[in-house]
């Protein structure tokens, strides 16, 4: 059993060595990894078959209850989390036919023209639709297109799109922490613990509106001097029109519709009994069956390497449960807090906080999870309380450096692409007090409210 520890803590260093450092896409790392530890961890050091079929998981999927759970808890199953698989690609097709429309653009501009194009206004405008998009959307797909619009709008306006763009992308991870499928790191959490839409709506959900009106103070008080009298003197008749955004009509009317559908479904499917999984391939099927013609493009656009990327890292994380790891951790958690639910709640926040500003918070939501179940057991402590403060440190704390999410890497290299290069010095400056003033609130919160 030792060697076999040994092992898969090595093998998942160097896999986070290998992510940080992008030398190799990171699709490849996991999978590489995960081949690694069928090889070494499984085979070498515990010399076991059945610790690798239970990785996999793929019993899980041929379960009534992984379609239709009627409320019922997942069972604590360790390994590749199928339903996070089935309903991230589910929202990817739906995303890529809103984007094929031109859904997002015209949300944009009309805004912007909603505010008459005061480039003030716009600022926090797009601050809010990126938080409210974000809560139902991959904040990563919700960057990509408001960035691109952002600068667009700096180059008819005659404004620097920086400030702003790193306000959208900090404004996305602040709205993908108010809901289940908002962030990739509560969907594992929500998945795997078995917490509706609602239960985050009404946790993380309530912080993270009381975190926005913070949010958007901090902003407005330290961009407004950049923002405040840009585009004054433009001719707005020179704008393009929203309606000018749009490429299919029929394909727009389809998208609003589908969207709207995926919402309702995701707010009741705890009453619905409805799976995120069945959830996911359900709107997937409605895109797909709304766009025939442009199905095929759809589907060759869909974010595949993200998927495999999930699949491997999953598997590795697997490996460490299986050979006892993370219970170690859970362990020396409950030591160091000597059992004292602040302190561990603190722990947990602000040490996920502080990790997902440098290593990407993907794989430490997943790390995290069997972690705070074993410490739950082994302590007392509420489970959904350090699920809450995990999903807040893991979502806020990736905003404070431009690595630390996905949404912050897509969203700098869009300015950049724009002749706007984003330092470390300069997106630290500006999100990483944020990050702390929301990390600060968020802990402030959940000790009043359930410890």
């Amino acid at each position: 059993m030792i060697l076999a520890q040994i092992l898969s803590v090595t093998i998942f260093i160097v896999m986070f060595a290998l992510m940080v450092t992008e030398k190799i896409e990171r699709h490849f790392v996991t999978l590489g990894s995960a081949v690694l530890t069928v090889l070494f961890v499984f085979g070498l050091g515990l010399h076991s078959s059945d610790a690798i079929m239970e990785t996999l998981n793929l019993k899980t999927i041929l379960t009534k209850s992984f379609w239709y759970s009627a409320g019922d808890v997942p069972e604590n199953s360790s390994g590749i989390n199928w339903a996070t698989i089935f309903f991230i690609a589910g929202m990817m097709v739906m995303v890529e036919g809103m984007g094929s429309s031109g859904f997002f653009r015209w949300l944009c501009m009309r805004l912007a023209k909603l505010v008459h194009y005061r480039v003030i206004y716009i600022f926090v405008a797009f601050m809010l639709i990126s938080f409210a998009l974000s809560m139902f959307i991959d904040s990563i797909t919700v960057i990509l297109f408001l960035a691109a619009v952002t600068v667009e709008l700096s180059q008819l306006l005659k404004f620097n799109p920086v400030s702003m763009i790193l306000a959208e992308i900090f404004c996305a991870n602040l709205g993908g922490s108010a809901t289940m499928c908002g962030d990739p790191p509560n969907i594992i959490i929500g998945t795997s613990l078995g917490y509706s839409f609602g239960d985050f709506f009404k946790n993380t959900g309530i912080i993270a509106f009381i975190c926005l009106a913070f949010t958007l103070v901090y902003f407005f008080i330290v961009c407004r001097k950049e923002y405040v009298n840009a585009g004054k003197e433009i001719d707005i008749s020179t704008i393009p029109s929203p309606k000018s955004a749009i490429r299919s009509r029929i394909g727009f009317s389809n998208s609003c519709i589908i969207f709207s559908i995926a919402v309702v479904l995701l707010v009741t499917h705890a009453q619905t009994g409805l799976t995120v999984a069945s959830i996911g391939l359900g709107i997937a099927a409605l895109t797909l069956l709304g766009s025939p013609k442009y199905a095929p493009e759809i589907l060759k656009r869909v974010d595949y390497k993200t998927l495999l990327f999930f699949i491997g890292l999953f598997f590795v994380v697997g490996g460490l449960e299986q050979t006892g790891i993370l219970k170690l951790i859970a362990d020396f958690i409950g030591r160091v807090s000597a059992g004292n639910a602040h302190i561990m709640i603190a722990i947990i926040i602000w040490v996920s906080a502080v990790a997902s500003a440098f290593i990407d918070n993907i794989p430490f939501a997943a790390t995290m999870i069997p972690v705070i179940r074993s410490l739950s057991v082994t302590t007392g402590v509420s489970l959904e309380t350090m699920a809450w403060a995990l999903s807040m440190g893991t979502d806020i704390g990736g905003s404070g450096t431009p690595i630390g999410a996905s949404a912050n890497v897509v969203g700098t290299s869009v300015s950049a692409k724009s002749g706007h290069p984003v330092g470390w010095g300069r997106y630290c400056r500006l999100s990483a007090p944020a990050a702390i003033i929301v990390i600060a609130i968020s802990t402030l919160y959940i000790f009043v409210k359930y410890l």
